[in-house]
């Protein structure tokens, strides 16, 4: 297998030696975020299960909120305390995609299936991505575009979560209008996460790499 590769908006590295699953890779702060941020999935997901009330949408706003500081506050805190681990660079995307694809599921009253399932089907295909390229021994890790993607999906869901009646259709416009650039971004991100992974393995194949 050659070495680390790396393209203009996708770095791949070698994932999980035996290190990386050790007590102390598996627990460092920045991982516990992570797992934090998992386990608000299902508490959102309960709340937010029709017919919700006003304040069980907008307690589930206000975890969303928590939930999402917790994705930015634990890749600071990974590099500023070089705890980087591959463990955490593979959970970290997983857990946003698993709450990015929760929020949506349980937001199809207030918006579009079609939109949800072509948003969605971008995140389980880029799940199925990263498991193909963890089995090469491989990360694939957020470019620019999909971190922007991530944001554009944040505001939305921000914007979309509460309930607040004398606001609720400018609300609903604006969140909606953040969910097609999250879909642009996403989609564009996601042909260059396949070319780039498509490149890599090509080189990885190669004799003497």
């Amino acid at each position: 297998m050659g070495t680390t590769g790396k393209h203009e908006s996708l770095e791949f590295m070698l994932v999980l030696k035996r290190s990386d699953l050790s007590m102390q890779s598996l627990t460092t702060l920045p991982n516990v975020l992570t797992y934090f941020r998992m386990l608000t999935i299902p508490v959102i997901v309960a709340l937010l299960v029709p017919p919700a009330s006003s304040f069980a949408q907008n307690l589930a706003f206000i975890i969303f909120c928590i939930a999402s500081l917790t994705d930015y506050l634990d890749g600071f805190l990974a590099r500023r305390s070089n705890t980087v681990t591959s463990i955490g660079r593979l959970l970290d995307p997983l857990a946003d995609k698993l709450l990015t694809t929760a929020v949506l599921i349980m937001l199809i009253p207030k918006i579009q299936p079609w939109l949800v399932f072509l948003i969605v089907g971008r995140e389980l295909g880029i799940t199925g991505l990263r498991s193909i390229a963890a089995g090469h021994g491989l990360i694939i890790n957020a470019s620019r575009m999909g971190k922007n993607k991530m944001v554009s999906q944040t505001v939305a869901f921000i914007f979309l979560l509460p309930v607040i009646p004398s606001i609720q259709s400018t609300l609903s416009l604006i969140g909606i209008a953040f969910l097609w650039i999250s879909l642009v971004l996403g989609y564009v991100s996601a042909l260059d996460y396949f070319i780039s992974f498509y490149r890599e393995a090509k080189r990885q194949g190669q004799p003497g790499s």
